[in-house]
C-alpha cells in the first residue's frame, strides 16, 4: 500500500471524526445533559469501514459511492437537527473583540504567575487553554451552529478530495465532481441558512423538520457521487430511450434544484411567507429550471436531428452514439435492438441493395 495513499485515507476519517466530535460536544452543551456523548459511539462505524477499506481496498475508494463520506453524514447530521431543533436564544454579542480581550487578560494574569519559575509554564498553558474554551462556549447557539453548517459543507468537498480515488475513476472526473460539489454546497447553505432564520418558520415545528428533511436528503447526493455518473454517462443498449438518456445525464440537477424549490414555493403560496432573499432565491431557483429544460429541449432536438440524418443515409445504427456495425447475419440480440428503435423509421436490410 502506497504511503500517501494510506495517509490521505486516515487524515480524511481523522478530520471527519474530529468535527462529528464537536458537533457532539455542541449537542451537549446546549441540552445539559451528558446522555447525548451517546451520539459519538456513531463514530464506532466509521473507524470500522477504515479498517475495512484498508484491507480489502488498499485505502482506495469506489467510483459511484463514497463509504467515508456516507459515515461521516450518520456521525454529523443527528448532532445539526437536535442543534437546529433547539435553536437556542442566547444573546449573541455584536463585538467579536470579545473573546480575544478576555482571553488575553487572562494570559496576562498567568504570565505573571509562571514568571517565578518554568516549572509553571504547563499550568500556564493549560489555564489559558480552559481560558479559550470556557470563552468558546459563551459565543451563541446560533453562530456555533452556523460555524458548523458551514465546516460541514467544506469538510465534504476537502473529504471528498483527499479521499484516495478509486481506479475506475480518472481524476479530471474528479476535478469537475470538486467543482460541482462547490456549487452545491453553496445552494444547501443557502438554502438552510436563509428558510430555518424566518421567524415565522422558527415558530413552526412541522416546518422546521420538512426543511431539514429535505436538507438531509440533498445532502445524500455526496456519497452517492451523482455528479461523477453525469460526467461519465455512456449510452447504453439499456439507455437508448430518449427520456432515460436525459435522467441519467441530468440527475444531479433533479436531485438538488427541485425539492429546494418547492420547498421555498409551498412557504411563499401556503404560508404566505414573503421576505426579501427568499424571493430572490425562489425567482433563481426558478431560473435555473427554465434554463435547465431549455437545455434539454436543445439536446432533443439535436438528438434526434442526428438520428433522422442517419436515416437519410441509409445507416442501420439506430443510435448516434453507439454505431452498429452491419453484417450478413446479424445476431438475434441485435435484431431485437434494431426493433426497440421504433420511433425513427430506419431502412431494413430487405429494401437494402443487394450487392452484385
Amino acid at each position: 500500500m502506497e504511503l500517501m495513499v494510506l495517509l490521505s485515507a486516515l487524515v480524511t476519517r481523522l478530520l471527519f471524526v474530529l468535527h462529528s466530535l464537536v458537533g457532539v460536544w455542541r449537542v451537549t452543551e446546549v441540552k445539559k445533559e451528558p446522555k447525548y456523548w451517546l451520539l459519538a459511539l456513531l463514530n464506532l462505524l466509521l473507524c470500522l469501514e477504515t479498517g475495512l477499506t484498508l484491507k480489502f481496498k488498499q485505502g482506495r475508494g469506489y467510483k459511484w459511492f463514497s463509504p467515508a463520506i456516507f459515515l461521516y453524514l450518520i456521525c454529523i447530521v443527528p448532532s445539526l437537527w437536535l442543534l437546529e431543533i433547539h435553536h437556542g436564544t442566547q444573546y449573541c454579542s455584536n463585538e467579536p473583540g470579545a473573546v480575544q480581550v478576555n482571553v488575553t487578560n487572562q494570559d496576562v494574569n498567568q504570565s505573571g504567575d509562571s514568571s517565578h519559575g518554568s516549572e509553571r509554564i504547563d499550568h500556564h498553558i493549560i489555564q489559558t487553554a480552559k481560558v479559550f474554551v470556557n470563552q468558546l462556549s459563551t459565543i451563541c447557539e446560533t453562530v456555533w451552529t452556523l460555524a458548523l453548517h458551514q465546516t460541514f459543507l467544506l469538510l465534504l468537498v476537502v473529504g471528498r478530495w483527499l479521499l484516495p480515488i478509486g481506479v475506475e475513476i480518472t481524476r479530471d472526473q474528479l476535478s469537475q465532481l470538486l467543482l460541482m460539489f462547490v456549487g452545491t454546497a453553496a445552494d444547501i447553505l443557502e438554502f438552510a441558512s436563509e428558510t430555518l432564520d424566518i421567524e415565522d418558520v422558527r415558530k413552526n415545528y412541522v416546518l422546521i423538520n420538512a426543511i431539514l428533511a429535505v436538507w438531509t436528503w440533498s445532502m445524500l447526493q455526496f456519497p452517492l457521487d451523482l455528479a461523477v455518473q453525469h460526467i461519465g454517462c455512456k449510452p447504453t443498449s439499456s439507455s437508448r430511450q430518449i427520456p432515460s438518456l436525459l435522467l441519467c445525464r441530468y440527475s444531479a440537477e433533479l436531485w438538488n434544484i427541485w425539492p429546494f424549490f418547492i420547498v421555498r414555493s409551498i412557504l411563499m403560496g401556503h404560508f404566505r411567507i414573503f421576505n426579501q432573499m427568499l424571493v430572490f432565491f425562489t425567482a433563481k431557483n426558478i431560473l435555473v429550471v427554465i434554463l435547465q429544460l431549455y437545455r434539454l429541449a436543445v439536446i432533443t432536438l439535436d438528438f434526434r436531428a442526428t438520428i433522422l440524418q442517419k436515416s437519410r443515409k441509409g445507416e442501420v445504427s439506430c443510435c448516434p452514439c453507439e454505431p452498429y456495425e452491419a453484417t450478413t447475419h446479424a445476431p438475434a440480440d441485435q435484431d431485437a435492438e434494431m426493433k426497440e428503435c421504433v420511433a425513427f423509421p430506419l431502412r431494413e436490410e430487405s429494401q437494402a441493395p443487394s450487392e452484385d
